[in-house]
């Protein structure tokens, strides 16, 4: 579902005054012996995920809609893709070109839509696990590979996609939007770091 950016600012509020409440509970009963707070911190952990996930959302469409019209689009067709278990990634180009990382793939010349998207990600297509370059509403190539990744993500053990992801905003001002073939999670880079969105 995309949400409106003033949806996503209210309930990230939400959570943010739910975790404060959650905290002030848990300063004062932490140290009470019949007490057991584990769980407490297992929900506020909870909390604090759901709501970095959502604030990751808000910003992603943040960054894509003055380069893009088919920032939902790419929200739905990472959506269907998550869904089905099926890996992606797709770089979307803002004010640098960057045609000079992208490698070996395959112009496409078609205009974006998430049926297109999913054929080219899917399992079978044999451009399914390289890059697609999208550039305003135009799907450019698929297909291509990319630099990786230079610096490791808070000592995490991340996929080739991932890897491609970061590598491509660390030398670029792009947005790469990457969906985990083993986990369906969505996330996406910029400036070489990675943030999972909700899904």
């Amino acid at each position: 579902m995309i949400y409106g950016p003033e949806q996503y600012k209210n309930d990230v509020d939400r959570y943010i005054v739910s975790i404060k409440n959650q905290l002030q509970k848990l300063s004062g009963s932490w140290n009470i012996q019949s007490c057991c707070i584990l769980e407490d911190f297992e929900l506020l952990q909870k909390q604090v995920m759901e709501a970095h996930n959502l604030a990751s959302t808000y910003y992603l469409q943040s960054y894509l809609l003055p380069y893009t019209d088919e920032a939902a689009t790419l929200s739905l067709a990472a959506q269907h893709l998550s869904e089905r278990r099926h890996g992606g990634l797709i770089v979307i180009e803002r004010t640098e070109d960057v045609t000079a990382f992208m490698h070996n793939g395959i112009e496409v010349g078609a205009k974006v839509s998430y049926t297109m998207l999913e054929t080219i990600f899917y399992d079978g297509n044999p451009l399914h696990d390289g890059a697609v370059h999208i550039r305003r509403d135009e799907i450019l190539s698929a297909g291509n590979i990319l630099p990786v990744a230079k610096t490791e993500q808070h000592g995490k053990k991340i996929g080739t996609r991932h890897r491609a992801a970061i590598g491509i905003s660390e030398v670029t001002d792009a947005i790469a939007i990457v969906v985990s073939e083993e986990t369906g999670r969505i996330s996406f880079a910029l400036q070489g770091k990675l943030y999972t969105v909700r899904n």
